[in-house]
């Protein structure tokens, strides 16, 4: 079953980047009457789902998933699925109490179902969220999740170290902390799987067997290796080597 697939980062700061935003989300769903939103990476559900309902400038039904009684029947009564951003652990935490990981897994890869998850909503559709960048506020059943890709994302990416101004008009100094490679090449003490960072205004959307980079650049991280920078328009293998 080919699946439909959009995945970004996040960082839609700006009139261009909102607008291609809007544009890849209206043709993930282009064939979409009825659009569920899951917003259980925010504690406010209603407002959440009425916020992103004009901010994703899609066309047709755009329903909370919260707002059905039965969240799994739900999904055999939409056509499309949209993970918004937030705590990663909250999300996941919901997702499994609720019982919508399988069935949404079920709904993306078995039956067609066009899939989006902007930053904690393109965490998830890896096979763990252990490469989100979130604060644990709360525990979850298990680090387990979508698994709609063979591969990991880290949301929010950027290169190197950090530097910053602590008044406007000040000079920049460097943080000194701890770079997200370095995050990242811990997770691969325990896991195998590669993880790309994808920075702001990025997304991966898929393409048959391959994954196209748009927007921003991401990085290639795999165990034991150097990390490697790709352009957008790379086009990625599951495994994320370059086609």
């Amino acid at each position: 079953m080919s699946m439909k697939i959009l995945l970004g980062s996040g960082g839609v700061g700006t009139d261009e980047r909102k607008a291609m935003y809007q544009s890849l989300m209206s043709e993930n769903f282009s064939d979409c009457d009825k659009v569920a939103f899951v917003p259980y990476a925010s504690d406010d559900h209603d407002g959440y789902t009425e916020r992103m309902s004009g901010f994703s400038g899609l066309e047709g039904d755009f329903v909370g998933i919260h707002e059905y009684e039965d969240p799994v029947s739900a999904l055999g009564e939409v056509d499309g699925i949209y993970v918004g951003g937030g705590n990663t652990w909250l999300l996941v935490r919901e997702l499994h109490e609720r019982g919508l990981v399988g069935p949404i897994r079920e709904a993306v890869m078995s039956r067609g179902i066009p899939y989006a998850g902007v930053s904690a909503g393109a965490n998830v559709a890896c096979p763990t969220m252990q490469t989100t960048n979130d604060m644990p506020i709360t525990m979850v059943p298990s680090y387990e999740t979508l698994g709609l890709v063979p591969f990991q994302i880290n949301p929010h990416y950027y290169p190197g170290g950090i530097w910053f101004r602590e008044e406007e008009d000040g000079g920049f100094l460097k943080h000194f902390g701890e770079t997200r490679s370095r995050r990242v090449s811990e997770f691969h003490r325990i896991r195998d799987e590669p993880v790309i960072g994808l920075f702001e205004g990025s997304y991966l959307r898929q393409n048959g067997d391959f994954f196209e980079l748009l927007g921003n650049k991401a990085a290639l991280m795999r165990k034991g290796e150097e990390t490697v920078t790709v352009s957008p328009g790379t086009l990625l293998s599951g495994d994320l080597t370059t086609a």
